[in-house]
């Protein structure tokens, strides 16, 4: 039986959708049996079929979208392979893989890199640790870019050299939000919301400078992952308990799609996490 979603509410504007590729991981092997960031405690118990049924939640609201989703095969041991958007980084055909902070992801790596080079991209190796799209976001033609817990000043150089693209470097001050998708949710080419507090001061500035109109998010909608989301322009796929951020999504003509990743939660990820763009 195909799952349900958890809330729908319609779009009060005629915001145009825009035709979105994605790589997800099913997490068949997802259980939390290390601790590398605040979200994780190994010695709470998880549940893997939960985890999966919520998963496949996300997945049919992508279907439902109409989006082309890919599948990489999940790795046995790679408890947190399903968290797809740290596996790399894509723009114009060309992919910059990941280097993992820590062992137990280090793998991910490598195993990404083979699926986007089998894929059809032009992967580049990375020479300095990033991981991925959970740091690397793509804002109309520049790419924000976090630092502070898991991706290095010295990637963005990378970035920058490969993509030929402004790369916008935004430093992460908030262990709870050590990813830079945690942090910021991007609405369209023009649009951000974001958690002001995740950011040190001349960050906030430039964000400030770019985004005066950006939807700033509660303390409680960012504790549930609410700005971990992902959307195509007219549609934001968000965490269903972050109600705050719905409501004010949906006064600026945006549809919200609810979903429920509480088992994936206890990892440290949410929506945006389960997913790694494609772009060609």
């Amino acid at each position: 039986m195909e799952p349900e979603l958890a809330t729908i509410a319609p779009a009060p504007s005629d915001r145009v959708a825009v035709p979105k590729t994605v790589l997800m991981c099913r997490p068949d092997f997802f259980t939390v049996s290390y601790r590398i960031n605040p979200w994780m405690h190994p010695e709470h118990p998880t549940s893997t079929q939960t985890a999966v049924a919520q998963w496949e939640t996300l997945h049919a609201a992508y279907l439902r979208l109409g989006y082309d989703v890919h599948l990489v095969d999940p790795i046995d041991g790679l408890n947190d392979m399903v968290y797809a958007a740290n596996g790399g980084f894509t723009l114009d055909g060309t992919a910059y893989g990941a280097r993992f902070t820590y062992e137990q992801r280090a793998p991910e790596g490598p195993a990404y890199m083979a699926w986007l080079e089998q894929a059809g991209f032009e992967v580049h190796v990375p020479q300095h640790v990033n991981e991925g799209e959970g740091d690397f976001l793509v804002s109309g033609d520049v790419i924000l870019a976090g630092h502070g817990f898991r991706t290095t000043l010295e990637s963005h150089d990378e970035l920058r050299s490969i993509f030929g693209r402004e790369v916008v470097s935004l430093r992460l001050v908030d262990p709870s939000f050590y990813h830079l998708d945690t942090a910021i949710a991007i609405l369209d080419d023009e649009n951000v919301a974001y958690l002001p507090k995740a950011f040190d001061d001349a960050s906030r500035i430039e964000l400030e400078r770019r985004y005066p109109d950006a939807v700033l998010v509660s303390d409680e909608d960012a504790a549930v992952l609410g700005l971990n989301s992902f959307g195509d322009g007219r549609s934001m796929v968000i965490a269903s308990r972050a109600l705050g951020f719905e409501r004010d999504l949906r006064a600026r003509g945006y549809e919200t799609i609810g979903v429920d990743l509480s088992e994936l939660l206890l990892g440290g990820g949410g929506v945006k996490c389960c997913t790694l763009e494609l772009r060609r």
